[in-house]
């Protein structure tokens, strides 16, 4: 591939960010080793001592895994790529390089339940806080920055009651309170085939890679995208001495899932717009919280910053928990696992599984409710998607 071509973006997933090796293999080959040798002593010196660039050791170089950072930081539009042993090693990693005690994060409620829990626990443990606010409401944003905020961070959409938060604005307001905060985007559910938030003023991206960039539920891994300093130089650094490292099996697999990552997140956006719209319509059904349905409060947002609305379907029914837990039981079709992004549509209930170690309080604040459902859909025909969900 020419890299100073402007190719467009299926092309790019298919080509980018490839470099033959010497053997000249069409496609990529799997670097399954821990080190390198060297063609001399003083070259393994000047490799040591960056003075000369090449692979060292696997932790931290290693083609397979390098060949995926390439794609996906062209696919994303962003100078750099660190790929990480999952998604959550992934927002530790960026944490661990870019903050230090005595800061102070602004961070959206309505994320990942995990990354809830390394935010308010975990760091607040070296002395970093985090101020938590709705992802909708801005003047609760730009209230909640500090002359010590370093980052302010969220995933659009929310997981798992689909809201949007508008990256422009966000990155907006916090750039106008200190050039120096880093936006962060979590773009685990849209993935660049719908949505690019550093074209849209955020400065950092992550991944969990586990999820639609893998797409058929096999390896764990994730990914964060950025500028050559930050994520280039700063955050290699941090994964050279700590080693979150992904394996070069794990990183050719996504290397090779990218190639057809819009072709299968198109798909499950349209069978999963089929799906919401029939669940609208049904009488037992309470509430459908998705972007891409007219009646959804923020259906304008998602047309402006996203392709489509995305493969994540979150309704309640009537009954509370007890139904809740009936229709995932009554399920033949679907699986009942808590990864999305599949090709296979999956179904969990947040309340108790994604979001369980979250306190009631904090459940309530989220506008998670024990008769909430999450349906991440996939390639199956939406009729025996819908067909599987017994909601009588």
């Amino acid at each position: 591939m020419d890299n100073s071509k402007s190719y467009r973006p299926q092309t790019i997933a298919v080509r980018g960010g490839q470099i033959r090796s010497s053997e000249n293999e069409h496609s990529e080959a799997i670097f399954t080793t821990s080190s390198f040798v060297f063609e001399s002593a003083a070259q393994a010196a000047k490799l040591f001592s960056q003075q000369e660039e090449g692979n060292i050791y696997s932790r931290f170089t290693n083609p397979s895994v390098q060949a995926f950072e390439r794609r996906l930081a062209l696919m994303e539009q962003g100078q750099a790529c660190v790929a990480t042993a999952s998604g959550m090693s992934a927002l530790l990693s960026l944490c661990m390089t870019l903050l230090n005690a005595g800061d102070h994060v602004v961070a959206s409620r309505s994320i990942f339940g995990a990354n809830f829990t390394l935010l308010k626990q975990l760091l607040g443990r070296f002395d970093i806080q985090t101020t938590f606010v709705s992802l909708v409401d801005l003047k609760e944003w730009e209230q909640a920055i500090q002359s010590n905020t370093k980052m302010v961070f969220f995933e659009t959409p929310s997981n798992p009651l689909m809201e949007l938060g508008d990256i422009s604005a966000i990155a907006e307001l916090a750039h106008a309170a200190n050039p120096q905060i880093k936006v962060v985007v979590d773009n685990c559910f849209c993935t660049p085939a719908l949505q690019q938030p550093l074209t849209l003023g955020a400065d950092v991206v992550i991944h969990s890679a586990t999820k639609a960039i893998d797409g058929q539920g096999r390896c764990v891994g994730g990914a964060v995208v950025g500028d050559e300093q930050l994520v280039g130089k700063d955050m290699v650094a941090f994964m050279r001495t700590a080693g979150p490292s992904m394996s070069p099996f794990n990183a050719w697999v996504f290397t090779k899932a990218l190639e057809t990552l819009e072709l299968r997140v198109n798909q499950s956006c349209d069978n999963a717009l089929i799906l919401a719209r029939r669940l609208d319509d049904h009488p037992k059904v309470k509430r459908v919280y998705y972007p891409g349905l007219e009646s959804h409060s923020q259906f304008d947002l998602c047309r402006q910053q996203q392709r489509k609305a995305g493969a994540v379907v979150s309704f309640e029914v009537e009954g509370g928990q007890d139904s809740a837990w009936s229709v995932i039981d009554k399920a033949q079709l679907l699986s009942r696992t808590s990864n999305l992004g599949d090709t296979r549509t999956t179904i969990t209930h947040p309340f108790t599984t994604t979001h369980a170690r979250w306190s009631e309080e904090d459940k309530h604040a989220a506008g998670i409710t024990p008769s909430l459902i999450r349906v991440a859909v996939g390639l199956e025909h939406p009729d025996d998607v819908f067909e599987d969900l017994v909601l009588s």
